[in-house]
C-alpha cells in the first residue's frame, strides 16, 4: 500500500525532497528576516519633488522647466497639484507622481514648499531687442486697457511675487518656462476651473507679445526678502476660479 501511495505522489510531480519533509511533522518554518524600516518623514516623501525642484523649491532643474516653487503661496501650490491630478494641467511626470495622492497629502506638500525661502536665482539676460523688452514691461506693469488686458501686476502683486493664498509670483522663473505656460493658457492646454481668467487674458495676446512678457519677467531680479502680498491686499480686476480658491 505504501508503494502505491509513493508511486501516486511521484506521478503528480512531488519531489523526493518534499516527501522527506512530510515526515518532519514537528519541523518549524524558518524565521522571516526583519524587513528594513523605511523613513516616513516628509523630507523622504517629497524626494521625488526635490529631485527636480530642488531641496528648498529653488527650481532650475530640467533645463529651467522645473520652476521655482519655494515660497509661493500655499493655495496656489495646492491647486496646481490638484490640477495635475485632475487633468487641468498636463505633464506626464507630474501626473504620474500625483494621480493617486489624496488632498490632505497634497496640502502637506504645498505647505512645506510654501514655507521655504530658497536662494535667489540670478535674472536671465534676455536675447531680445530693447523694443521687445519695452513691450513686455508695459504689458506687465500697465496692461492694455483698450483691449481689456490687465497688467500682470494687477493680479500678481506690485512686486510680482504673488498674493496669498492663491496667486503665484512671476519673478525668478525662466524665460522658456514663462513663455511655455502663457502659451499653454492661450491654447487651452493648461486650464484652471472656470472662470479661467488666464486663458481669457492670454487669448488677447499674440505670440510676439507673450514672448515679450516672458523675456521681461525673466530678466527681473528677485527682490531681496520679497514674499507674496497678504490676502485681501489686492483688488483683482477679473473674477478667476483660481483666485476664488477653486483651482
Amino acid at each position: 500500500m505504501r508503494g502505491v501511495v509513493l508511486l501516486a505522489l511521484l506521478a503528480l510531480g512531488v519531489s523526493g525532497a518534499v516527501l522527506a519533509q512530510t515526515g518532519k511533522s514537528n519541523a518549524r518554518p524558518t524565521s522571516v528576516p526583519e524587513q528594513p524600516k523605511v523613513s516616513t518623514s516628509l523630507r523622504q516623501r517629497i524626494a521625488a519633488c526635490t529631485a527636480c525642484h530642488g531641496a528648498y523649491g529653488q527650481g532650475g532643474g530640467s533645463g529651467g522647466y522645473a520652476p521655482r516653487i519655494g515660497g509661493k503661496p500655499v493655495g496656489y501650490l495646492y491647486h496646481q497639484l490638484q490640477n495635475f491630478r485632475d487633468g487641468r494641467r498636463t505633464y506626464p511626470l507630474m501626473t504620474w507622481m500625483v494621480q493617486y495622492l489624496p488632498d490632505a497629502y497634497m496640502q502637506e506638500i504645498a505647505t512645506y514648499f510654501s514655507d521655504q525661502s530658497p536662494p535667489l536665482s540670478a535674472p536671465q539676460t534676455p536675447m531680445v531687442s530693447v523694443a521687445t523688452l519695452d513691450t513686455g514691461r508695459k504689458l506687465a506693469t500697465r496692461g492694455d486697457p483698450a483691449r481689456g488686458v490687465p497688467a500682470c501686476m494687477a493680479c500678481h502683486g506690485s512686486s510680482l511675487m504673488g498674493v496669498q493664498p492663491d496667486v503665484p509670483g512671476l519673478i525668478g522663473l525662466s524665460n522658456d518656462y514663462i513663455s511655455a505656460q502663457l502659451g499653454a493658457f492661450k491654447q487651452g492646454i493648461r486650464r484652471t476651473k472656470a472662470p479661467d481668467c488666464m486663458h481669457e487674458v492670454t487669448a488677447k495676446l499674440d505670440g510676439a507679445e507673450i514672448g515679450a512678457v516672458a523675456a521681461w519677467l525673466s530678466s527681473q531680479p528677485v527682490p531681496a526678502g520679497a514674499r507674496p502680498e497678504p490676502a485681501g491686499s489686492v483688488k483683482f480686476p477679473l473674477r478667476c476660479g483660481s483666485i476664488d480658491g477653486d483651482g
